[in-house]
């Protein structure tokens, strides 16, 4: 491992207990950061769900590799050496950024309940911002920036309601200020925006 990712680092490093069951890859694959709502209260519960093992035969998780709380401090949990699971089919090529944000929470799948109206708090996406400009001097070939709800788009049964049908991921949301991304970063969309 490299350890220029856990030491001198502007970023706090809390390593997952299972990320050593993920696999490895070349910082060279690395193009596009995928940006995450965590959709739980707090980082407790999301480190709590990171630490989780869904994947029996690894003993990993689901998790991304940087964390951003509502007050813009930033954890590493996953060294980008390390393909997490963020995103169904772009994980190797990708580096999950999840922000602090309720989201759905707690009814994700509720056909009532699929209104995203919470903002992101300013420190949150000032530290975004920096944090996408260090990666980006870190790995220059890191071009391409999108969001979870762009990369799976699939439809499931509504838990209120099975014959309704909800987006599974709808992060980062309606609330999340792309413009502000772009205008203070050299990332590009990896799928053209409307």
């Amino acid at each position: 491992m490299d350890d220029s990712w856990l030491t001198d680092t502007p970023w706090q490093v809390r390593l997952l207990p299972n990320m050593v069951g993920l696999e490895s890859r070349s910082l060279g694959e690395i193009n596009t950061i995928v940006i995450h709502a965590t959709e739980l209260p707090n980082l407790a519960k999301a480190r709590q769900f990171a630490e989780e093992i869904h994947y029996p035969g690894s003993q990993t998780g689901n998790s991304g590799h940087f964390y951003i709380d509502l007050d813009g401090t930033v954890e590493c949990w996953v060294t980008p050496e390390r393909v997490a699971h963020h995103v169904k089919g772009y994980n190797r090529p990708s580096i999950g950024i999840e922000l602090v944000h309720p989201g759905r929470y707690p009814n994700w799948l509720s056909s009532d309940h699929q209104n995203w109206d919470t903002p992101y708090p300013e420190a949150q996406i000032e530290a975004l911002i920096d944090l996408i400009n260090q990666l980006h001097v870190r790995l220059p070939q890191l071009h391409h920036i999108a969001g979870h709800e762009e990369l799976d788009q699939t439809w499931v049964a509504a838990s209120d309601d099975p014959d309704k049908k909800v987006r599974r991921k709808l992060d980062p949301g309606p609330t999340f200020p792309w413009d502000q991304i772009y205008t203070n970063t050299p990332l590009t969309p990896l799928i053209a925006r409307d």
